[in-house]
């Protein structure tokens, strides 16, 4: 849990005689984020109030009234925030092997897709973040569409890429990658990001021959045709 700074203590440039710096104000808004992140990531929108993020910040309610109008906003500020940084790697792990894809094997580029996949989904911040999604995905659509495009929807074209590469190799055969893209995801990701949003304990060994399995039975069935 954060801890508290004497209150106001982000405001000190307004007691000396002025408006905070730039750079002051830059420092207060990063930390009424990290602040406000924190909570609404342990507690859920609804159990998080505004007081407890201006406390935790060291700033006023005013202060941070005139930043965002609401705790809605702050949430949405939040979230999005959140949402590029923990749901987008996924994403960018593709496009990287997309790239390293030109020069390797098939079963090798998907072997370590799936692994850095697998690592991602299950880091503590993603799960907290799908979980937060999840539980407020009627009030903030907006909100739960980012989080689609930004993280499953922007990975699926990511891999979708990557198996354009391996098929112009005549590696694999892919008639819709963007079919077999969301068809991989869901093999690698399915089981593990469910655990992750439910906080279930995962067993490494039983999580590594699934994954193992799981690569096999894609490239089983993304084989090109022979003869």
């Amino acid at each position: 849990m954060s801890q508290a700074v004497p209150a106001d203590a982000g405001d000190a440039g307004r007691r000396s005689g002025g408006r905070p710096t730039r750079e002051e104000a830059v420092k207060r808004d990063a930390r009424i984020v990290a602040v406000a992140t924190e909570l609404f990531m342990a507690h859920g929108f609804d159990a998080t109030s505004i007081d407890a993020v201006a406390q935790g910040a060291g700033v006023s309610k005013p202060t941070l009234y005139a930043r965002y109008r609401d705790k809605r906003a702050l949430f949405a500020a939040v979230l999005e925030e959140r949402i590029r940084d923990w749901l987008a790697p996924l994403s960018a792990a593709a496009e990287a092997q997309a790239v390293e894809g030109a020069t390797r094997e098939a079963a090798a580029v998907l072997d370590a897709l799936s692994r850095t996949l697998l690592a991602r989904v299950q880091a503590p911040g993603a799960a907290a973040l799908n979980r937060c999604i999840v539980a407020q995905a009627l009030h903030f659509p907006e909100l739960a569409r980012l989080a689609y495009e930004e993280g499953w929807l922007r990975g699926v074209r990511a891999v979708a890429h990557l198996l354009e590469v391996l098929a112009a190799q005549g590696q694999i055969a892919a008639d819709d990658p963007e079919v077999a893209a969301d068809l991989f995801l869901n093999l690698i990701l399915g089981k593990a990001s469910r655990q992750a949003l439910y906080g279930i304990a995962v067993d490494p060994e039983a999580q590594e021959r699934r994954r193992r399995a799981a690569v096999a039975l894609f490239l089983a069935g993304v084989r090109p045709p022979t003869g």
